[in-house]
């Protein structure tokens, strides 16, 4: 009965694409592809940075705290790492990986956007961690992208030479469901429509992600 139990646990578990053991280690491929994810949306990030800064300051004027719709590009890479990858850390590395490119090419926030960019990670890590690393459709996509969200609302409360904290109750309430209704479709379900494109190409075919689509063809 238990040797019976546990083929059935390991086949379920290779069912998800991960083994129990490989979970918690990294092959060379997941750094790699880590480290590329992490360049591509950084030059991503670093695109958005002036179509998405004059978006966010347009919505601002319009009425302030709207400007949080635009934030959800800077929130991809997360949702994205997280997806391709399924390992813990994996979201955290590849926005991190992001902001960090974003810094190095040129941004007006400098260090900051580092800062925000392990905030950010660790928002999209934890709702990864929630479902186990074992859950990975377009909800818990859309569920990461909020958790990113959160998180940079959270950072953006308190830092910086004048934190969110300081405005209105009003602001930070729109700011928090503009952020929140960003994180949930640019980052989560653009994030996920993303990957399973990728997946398509067949540049995905080491990752679980892209077995899960050969079964689908």
């Amino acid at each position: 009965m238990s040797t019976s139990t546990s083929a059935s646990a390991k086949q379920a578990s290779a069912a998800n694409g991960l083994r129990p053991a490989s979970i918690w280690r990294w092959r060379v491929v997941d750094i790699v592809v880590a480290a590329v994810l992490g360049v591509a949306i950084g030059l991503v990030f670093w695109g958005w940075n002036t179509i998405g800064y004059a978006w966010f300051g347009a919505a601002d004027a319009l009425t302030p705290g709207l400007g949080g719709i635009a934030v959800g590009i800077w929130l991809l890479g997360g949702v994205v790492g997280g997806l391709v990858i399924r390992k813990p850390g994996a979201a955290l590395v590849v926005e991190l990986v992001a902001a960090i490119v974003s810094m190095l090419i040129g941004n007006v926030w400098g260090v900051s956007t580092v800062l925000s960019g392990i905030v950010q990670g660790l928002g999209a890590e934890i709702i990864f961690a929630l479902f186990f690393y074992r859950r990975f459709g377009i909800v818990v996509a859309a569920l990461a992208g909020v958790g990113a969200a959160v998180a940079a609302w959270v950072f953006e409360l308190f830092y910086g030479s004048s934190p969110n904290i300081l405005k209105s109750l009003e602001f930070n309430t729109i700011y928090l469901v503009s952020v929140v209704i960003s994180g949930a479709i640019l980052a989560g379900v653009v994030g996920w429509l993303l990957v399973r494109a990728l997946a398509v190409t067949g540049a995905l075919n080491r990752f679980a992600v892209g077995r899960e689509h050969v079964r689908e063809v």
